[in-house]
């Protein structure tokens, strides 16, 4: 699975946590999780801290690069939900596992989370949906 798009695109910030890594663009960022690893709660606000360091007064998406195997505590999505300038979430895999998983996630999210095969097309989506809020907004 690709990591990175065929377009360059600048890496804010990279961080990197016991649990995976997190890449900071400009709008958006990617997780990818470590084998294994457990995502509760604990974990959650990690990601969620990061996020509110990059985008606190504005809009973002979060793509969630599914390479590895590991488990999300799903109740997460509870807090996850709340964050009001998290305007795309989407999870990219290739692995039908974790298109089993993202039905049952979306199910606690309730927000508008999507599923992609494709890295790029992930991007592009994020990248429309903050769009699409950006010009509701002007």
């Amino acid at each position: 699975m690709k990591i990175t798009s065929s377009k360059k695109t600048i890496v804010v910030r990279e961080y990197i946590l016991d649990i995976g890594t997190v890449q900071v663009f400009d709008n958006y960022m990617v997780s990818s999780f470590n084998e294994g690893t457990t995502i509760t709660l604990e974990r959650a606000y990690q990601i969620i801290g990061i996020s509110e360091i990059h985008f606190r007064d504005k809009p973002f998406g979060y793509i969630s690069l599914r390479k590895n195997s590991y488990a999300v505590d799903p109740t997460i999505y509870n807090y996850v939900r709340g964050l009001e300038n998290l305007k795309a979430f989407a999870i990219v895999s290739k692995k039908e596992i974790d298109m089993h998983n993202f039905k049952i996630e979306k199910l606690f999210y309730k927000k508008n989370m999507e599923f992609f095969i494709e890295y790029d097309n992930a991007v592009a989506w994020v990248k429309k949906r903050l769009k699409n809020f950006k010009d509701k907004k002007s």
